[in-house]
């Protein structure tokens, strides 16, 4: 039997444009945020976890934090570069070789859209060529045959956002700040039928440290330690529909965040109605919906009615991306996931302030996904 693992320590540079500071540098503030908010030193730290998709090697970071020796493995799997980095430093604890440890993402992404590079991902160039790995455009294909297999309405998609800007504005670490209505929203400028301007998220800068240990010695480093339940990482089977996929099968079958869901669930002795609050990948409104659903939050179809009602509010029933998400703090990828586990660390210590989720939450839930087909999971606990 492993170890149980505790965050003891989360540190957070914000998200947004920061102009003549590096993706690096970022995550160092985030780390020496971490460091300082467990009380302990970079040289208490025997192994630390990190990557960046377009900021450098995460383990260059030791010239500015200190040479002491430490083991650091960088870690590259796209949108879910930050969660793999958390699954890999929960696993060597749960595994009983280090007691304390860093998992750390950071990014800066040139301005626009990101452009993808299909080659690199076992395509031939004609395919990014031909448009087809554009995520815009894969994201409304995906939504638009979602909407018509469960009835989800236009309305419903820019109550989403409205959602996002709303509880962004509450958060001192988002990029976007300001609140946005529903009508704003759907005015904006079409971009990839059905989601506007204002449905998508946007690649970005930020750096997120967490501080992991054991949980027989979290207490000596907080008085608020938070339990890190389950940790989950799958890739997708054959007949997923993904951005990287030439061609869509005849048979369909759930794409990787069902069977992540499902084993992260497992893993913490819970069920999804114990959840009380979610952060789900939302790189547009269309996959908060859809991820809503597929690990296992709600019924295909069902969150027509509870958005409409409020139900993913911060007052609602359960609350989802309760910092704003993607859409109003961007994507830097190398920290999006960690980001997620910043927030639901806050949450359930209760300090997230004027986004604070009413009630004395006690179990927070995270999901990221990303191209080729990855999704992670976490569960934590109070």
């Amino acid at each position: 039997m492993g170890s149980d693992v505790a965050i003891v320590g989360i540190g957070m540079h914000p998200f947004g444009r920061h102009d003549g500071v590096s993706g690096m540098d970022q995550g160092v503030v985030a780390v020496r945020r971490a460091l300082a908010d467990a009380g302990v030193g970079w040289g208490d730290i025997q192994f630390a976890f990190g990557g960046s998709a377009a900021a450098g090697n995460a383990d260059a970071m030791v010239a500015k934090l200190g040479l002491t020796g430490l083991q650091f493995i960088n870690v590259a799997n796209g949108c879910a570069t930050g969660g793999s980095a958390l699954f890999a430093a929960y696993n060597s604890i749960r595994a009983q070789m280090f007691d304390l440890g860093v998992a750390v993402g950071f990014d800066k992404h040139e301005r626009g859209a990101f452009r993808i590079d299909t080659g690199s991902w076992g395509l031939g160039d004609w395919y990014g060529q031909s448009g087809m790995a554009l995520t815009t455009q894969f994201f409304g294909m995906k939504l638009n045959r979602y909407m018509h297999d469960h009835g989800i309405t236009g309305p419903t998609l820019a109550r989403v956002a409205e959602k996002a800007y709303r509880n962004g504005s509450r958060n001192p670490m988002a990029w976007r700040r300001r609140p946005m209505s529903a009508a704003q929203i759907s005015e904006s400028p079409m971009l990839a039928y059905p989601l506007t301007k204002f449905m998508f998220c946007s690649p970005g800068e930020g750096g997120v440290a967490l501080i992991l240990s054991s949980a027989e010695k979290a207490r000596n480093y907080t008085d608020t330690p938070v339990y890190l339940k389950a940790a989950v990482v799958r890739s997708r089977r054959f007949g997923s529909f993904e951005v990287m996929a030439p061609h869509l099968a005849p048979e369909r079958s759930d794409g990787p965040t069902v069977e992540a869901a499902k084993a992260a669930f497992e893993m913490a002795g819970i069920g999804p109605g114990d959840v009380d609050v979610a952060q789900l990948q939302d790189t547009e409104v269309g996959a908060e919906i859809m991820h809503m659903a597929e690990n296992g939050l709600c019924e295909h179809g069902e969150q027509e009615h509870m958005i409409a009602m409020g139900e993913t509010g911060i007052d609602g029933r359960l609350p989802v991306n309760t910092d704003g998400g993607c859409i109003a703090n961007g994507e830097p990828i190398g920290a999006s996931g960690l980001r997620q586990v910043y927030e639901n660390v806050l949450q359930l210590r209760g300090d997230a302030g004027e986004h604070q989720v009413p009630g004395d939450p006690r179990v927070g839930y995270t999901h990221v996904y990303g191209a080729p087909g990855i999704s992670g999971v976490t569960i934590l606990a109070r």
